[in-house]
Order: structure tokens, then C-alpha cells, then sequence
């Protein structure tokens, strides 16, 4: 199932944050963190529940205002961006829940997550329907080309209602409407939620196939499942209550008493 990893540690940095602080009145959820990623680079980060993981995720996609510390992407500081605007610069991401148009047909979302690389809107649909039309068949044809990259199942089913998705199908559509913004960083928080051992294991197939149809993309990705953990990220980073405890390989943060203790376990090592 494992295909060779090409990501190279000399690689360039492509996301970064900088001592980033969340605090919600008294509440510090994130605590002078930081994290890179370079091109490339598959990112795990674990925890325990209430570890801010999800809160650092919506730091780095402008969702929050960091209260102190700043976001770089390719160099470039996203301070005070608006969430739609970091999705243009190239952060895309799904969410623990899904976010889906159960409405619209699976290939309509990923032509919504298109919405930042397309210029058509009311008054050129209006005054040039042509060009119109142009435009919407080309997204219509890379969303196709999306959906068949991710999971040439989903493309097969590309007419149906998001809703009669069964789970796994919906996070991979999830996946494919983040791809669909043409990201340089995709965030995946909680990918593998609501999935058995099955439907894991063609998860992490598909983004393996996804880093070697794509290797410059890079992945942060936060997961309970420590298959997937084991299996995908290059590096894996520890918080616990808001602050960075490990920031390794999965076979050296896992024997470190601290994430032992914190998230997997005092007997973990043994496990």
C-alpha cells in the first residue's frame, strides 16, 4: 500500500507560525507555538482532546486572529487576511465535521471550491454568457478530474446528491473540494473520523497516491487514528494543553515519557 516517499528535508519552507497565542478571556488554547511545514512535507499532529489542534488549524487559515505571533506563507506574513484570502493564497482545509452542500451533487462542491481561481460571476454571466459557459465547462472538467484522482469511485457517482454519500466518501469529497482551490497546503483536521479499519486503510492509500501525483503539495494533517499517524506524515508534532511537547518522527515522539503520558499512555511503549 505504501508508496516511496520523495519529500526531501532540505525542501523550502512553505507554511510557517510563529509563536502562535490564542487566548479566549482567561482561556489560553494555544500557547507560543510553532510550526512549519516545507513543500512537500506530510505534517501529523496529535494530541489529546482539548489539546488546541483544531484552534491552531483555524490560526493558520485566518478563521481566528492569533492573539500574539504571525503566519508566513512562502515568506510572506498573512497577518490580519481574512479566511478567504489565505484560501486564495493557497491554504486550503476540511473541517471535523462535514461542511458538505448535501443538496448539490458531489460534483457541484468541488465546483464551489473553485470559487477562488474563477473570475465568472452575475455580470459576466450576464453580459458575456459565452465566456460564461466556457468557464463552467472547465471547471466542470477538473472537478471531474479531481474526483477521479481522489477516488475514481467518487467520480463514478459525481451526479449523485452529496447527501447519499456514505462517510468515507464524504471526507473524501472533502478532500477534493480542498484540492480544488489549488492549495499549496492542505490541512486535514480529523480525516479518518467515523471510519473503520477498512476504510482507513484506502484513506491512507489515497493520499499516498495523491503526494506522488502531486509532490509539491504539502499535508498537516490532525489525527487520533495512530495507523494513519504511523503510516503517512513525514514529522509529528505533540501538543498538549496548547503547547508543543514533540516535534519529531512518529517512532521518537511516541517513546518520549511526556507523550506518553499526555496522549498515549504512561504503558504506550509497550503497546
Amino acid at each position: 500500500m505504501s508508496t516511496e516517499k520523495t519529500f526531501s528535508a532540505d525542501a523550502p519552507l512553505v507554511l510557517e507560525g510563529r509563536s502562535l497565542t490564542m487566548q479566549f478571556g482567561g482561556l489560553v488554547a494555544v500557547e507560543d507555538v510553532d510550526i512549519c511545514v516545507r513543500r512537500g512535507e506530510v505534517l501529523g499532529i496529535i494530541g489529546p482532546n482539548g489539546a488546541g489542534k483544531s484552534t491552531l488549524l483555524n490560526l493558520l487559515t485566518g478563521i481566528y486572529q492569533p492573539t500574539r505571533g504571525e503566519v508566513y506563507l512562502d515568506g510572506r506574513s498573512l497577518a490580519g487576511l481574512p479566511a478567504h484570502k489565505i484560501a486564495e493564497a493557497g491554504i486550503a482545509r476540511t473541517f471535523q465535521t462535514s461542511r458538505l452542500f448535501g443538496s448539490l451533487s458531489v460534483l457541484d462542491n468541488v465546483i464551489i471550491g473553485m470559487h477562488t481561481r474563477t473570475r465568472c460571476g452575475v455580470l459576466m454571466a450576464m453580459l458575456l454568457p459565452g465566456r460564461a459557459k466556457a468557464e463552467m465547462r472547465r471547471s466542470a472538467d477538473r472537478a471531474c478530474e479531481l474526483l477521479n484522482s481522489v477516488s475514481p469511485d467518487l467520480y463514478e457517482r459525481r451526479n449523485q446528491l452529496a447527501s447519499s454519500l456514505p462517510q468515507a466518501d464524504r471526507r473524501r469529497l472533502e478532500i477534493a473540494r480542498a484540492l480544488a482551490t489549488e492549495p499549496k497546503v492542505v490541512l486535514l483536521d480529523e480525516p479518518s473520523s467515523g471510519m473503520d479499519d477498512r476504510d482507513t486503510d484506502a484513506l491512507i492509500a489515497d493520499i499516498e497516491k495523491l503526494q506522488g501525483a502531486n509532490p509539491d503539495l504539502s499535508f498537516i494533517i490532525i489525527e487520533h487514528d495512530m495507523r494513519l499517524v504511523a503510516a503517512l506524515p513525514d514529522r509529528v508534532m505533540v501538543l498538549d494543553y496548547g503547547r508543543k511537547i514533540g516535534d519529531d518522527l512518529f517512532e521518537v515522539v511516541r517513546q518520549m515519557p511526556r507523550v506518553q503520558e499526555a496522549y498515549l499512555g504512561k504503558k504506550a511503549s509497550h503497546a
